[in-house]
């Protein structure tokens, strides 16, 4: 019977392929990192026998050659949030056309850990995006240089020739109310978000600007996540408002369960609405009227920037988006809420 060996099998080295390609080891290794110093009949041998051999370069070794990780970060406040996991996806798709990989930190609503994160995220990779932080100007400020090259996604940046993708959420949640207007409604709850979301504030300030005209709005602490909106419920039937106006579509359809729980039917006695568009928000019962921002795109153009960055180019200028309104079956005219309340 003949005998098995228990050897591990050898690892293939940069040395078997150069022996292979007939090439010296510095050839490979310029081959293997894309430099363009090699003949290119010669990197198509080595680039064959390379093949041949199943042979993998070390990743780290590649590192150092060429003085990065081929990595990035992106810190988030909360991968729960599927807003979050779409600016992901953009970032990771585009990163990966360039051999790039992401890696993912979540500093779970909490600003000072969102620092410490964000520092040693930098440190593992070549470059950082962060996602609408949760630390103040003033902090954020004094870290972005550190950080460099960084992109902000969903805040402006403090810091000059910092890029920047931004989200007008004034603009959001003025369509919102302006939706909510036009159905009759003149008493509104907002269910408030984090107070250390930039977002939340932005909502806040335009809700406090609105002319004399506009629907009163009875703000509530609420939060951002499905149990949020759920324990809300009691507050934003209390407050006599016809229309909840929610922070996120999560606290939206939070609030939807806990309401269809209590027999309270939607839109015909409480409007609900979010902000957002996660996918989830269309497919609710009913659909959730919301608006739509593309975070799946500004995913994409935030690997843009930091590419520009990476390889030393001037990265195109700010944006600043608008969020779209998504009107659906959640929303309905106000005459209809009093009547069944009534």
């Amino acid at each position: 019977m003949a005998r098995m060996s228990t050897r591990p099998a050898q690892r293939v080295t940069i040395a078997h392929v150069a022996q292979e390609a007939g090439v010296s080891r510095a050839t490979v290794s310029r081959v293997m990192n894309g430099l363009a110093t090699v003949d290119p009949e010669i990197g198509k041998r080595v680039r064959e026998a390379a093949a041949k051999l199943n042979y993998s370069p070390s990743t780290v070794a590649r590192s150092l050659a060429i003085g990065r990780t081929q990595t990035v970060a992106i810190v988030v406040p909360d991968l729960a949030n599927p807003m979050f996991q779409e600016t992901l996806r953009g970032l990771s798709r585009a990163a990966a056309r360039e051999g790039y990989r992401v890696l993912v930190a979540d500093s779970i609503e909490n600003p000072d850990e969102e620092v410490i994160l964000a520092r040693e995220a930098r440190r593992r990779c070549d470059a950082l995006v962060l996602v609408s932080p949760r630390m103040d100007v003033a902090h954020l400020g004094e870290l972005l240089p550190e950080l460099a090259p960084v992109v902000l996604v969903n805040r402006e940046s403090p810091v000059p020739g910092v890029p920047s993708l931004a989200v007008d959420y004034g603009a959001g949640i003025r369509s919102i109310l302006g939706e909510l207007a036009r159905l009759g409604h003149n008493r509104i709850a907002y269910l408030a978000g984090p107070e250390t979301s930039h977002g939340n504030q932005r909502r806040l300030d335009a809700l406090h600007s609105l002319p004399a005209s506009a629907p009163e709005v009875i703000e509530i602490p609420c939060g951002a996540m499905f149990e949020d909106g759920y324990r809300a419920r009691e507050a934003v039937l209390g407050s006599g408002a016809t229309a909840a106006v929610c922070f996120n579509d999560l606290v939206a359809l939070g609030l939807l369960g806990a309401l269809h729980e209590a027999g309270i039917a939607v839109p015909e006695r409480l409007s609900v609405t979010g902000f957002d568009d996660i996918p989830f928000a269309r497919f609710a019962s009913p659909a959730l009227t919301t608006v739509s921002v593309p975070q799946t795109e500004l995913g994409e153009q935030a690997w843009a920037r930091l590419w520009d960055l990476l390889n030393g180019r001037e990265p195109e200028d700010d944006v600043v988006v608008t969020p779209r309104l998504e009107a659906r079956a959640s929303s309905g005219t106000a005459a209809a809420a009093a009547t069944s309340v009534a």
